[in-house]
């Protein structure tokens, strides 16, 4: 699914990336907001949603009072594609520590149809002002440290992974080897997928691009033996805090798959061994 670059020494800095330019939207008028979707987060043609969560949740950003995303849900109604869009914001309730709004991007279709691509619901606060306090008993996934982990620059004759695209050359990644059996013609039929996560260019996660990072490895299914396009129906993200410096951990596990649909649970673990993001997501499957 993906094509991972090698992460250099570190040549960006948060709001001044390539995801920072390719996520930026302009205001035309309170509470809408005009963007050129990028080719380059593309996943064969369409656009990935993780990106275009971290595009409407940029948007949503600028229209309230709050700047970080503490939960956002959207549904994905059709395909992106690269191009002009236009998104549209609504102030549902504002409060001294959460604010509630919602947004959908549409695009034109080839008769010059307004057609609603994605549409989200989300509460934003400050993750600065959260208690330190943590009870939990979540902890790290157990992925080999980094130089034992896998991307597709480490295969024979540099083969890209299968069914690559252009989003990965935006990407570090680096796979745990217990979860590429698939790249291998050997799927452990196991529904997890595991890696080291980063952006190509060195720019250190922030809140908005922990919305990319849940949706950025290659989905479960291929682990269970499937291939192909998985689509995203639905996909919740929880952010619940600051990212520290240095590349995430991100662990995907899927329990169950039934009617062509299956789901994937992610968490996001920084550099500091703190549980960052997590997420819920829904998607198709081709089962044949």
């Amino acid at each position: 699914m993906l094509y991972v670059a090698d992460m250099a020494e570190a040549t960006a800095s948060i709001g001044d990336s390539e995801f920072d330019r390719d996520t930026a939207v302009t205001r035309r008028e309170p509470g809408v907001y005009d963007i050129e979707l990028s080719a380059g987060w593309t996943i064969i043609s369409a656009v990935n949603g993780g990106y275009l969560l971290a595009v409407l949740g940029r948007a949503l950003a600028d229209a309230l009072p709050h700047a970080d995303p503490f939960t956002i849900s959207a549904h994905y109604l059709t395909a992106s594609h690269p191009g002009p869009a236009v998104i549209r914001t609504d102030t549902v309730r504002t409060g001294r520590t959460l604010s509630t709004g919602q947004a959908s991007l549409f695009q034109y279709d080839d008769e010059g149809r307004e057609v609603e691509r994605i549409r989200v619901l989300a509460s934003y606060g400050d993750l600065a002002q959260l208690p330190d306090d943590v009870r939990t008993s979540a902890k790290p996934p157990a992925i080999p440290p980094l130089e034992q982990c896998f991307g597709p620059q480490d295969a024979p004759d540099h083969r890209p992974v299968p069914g690559s695209s252009a989003i990965g050359d935006r990407l570090f990644l680096k796979l745990d080897p217990a979860t590429l059996g698939w790249a291998l013609g050997e799927p452990s039929g196991k529904g997890e997928m595991r890696a080291w996560f980063g952006l190509a260019d060195g720019r250190d996660a922030d809140p908005l691009s922990l919305l990319l990072a849940v949706d950025a490895l290659p989905p479960t299914a291929f682990e269970l033996g499937l291939s192909g396009w998985v689509p995203t129906v639905e996909l919740t993200v929880h952010v619940r805090a600051r990212p520290a410096p240095g590349p995430l951990r991100v662990s995907i596990t899927t329990r169950n798959l039934a009617g062509g649909f299956l789901e994937e649970d992610a968490e996001i673990w920084d550099s500091a061994d703190r549980l960052v993001a997590q997420s819920r997501q829904l998607a198709r499957v081709r089962l044949s």
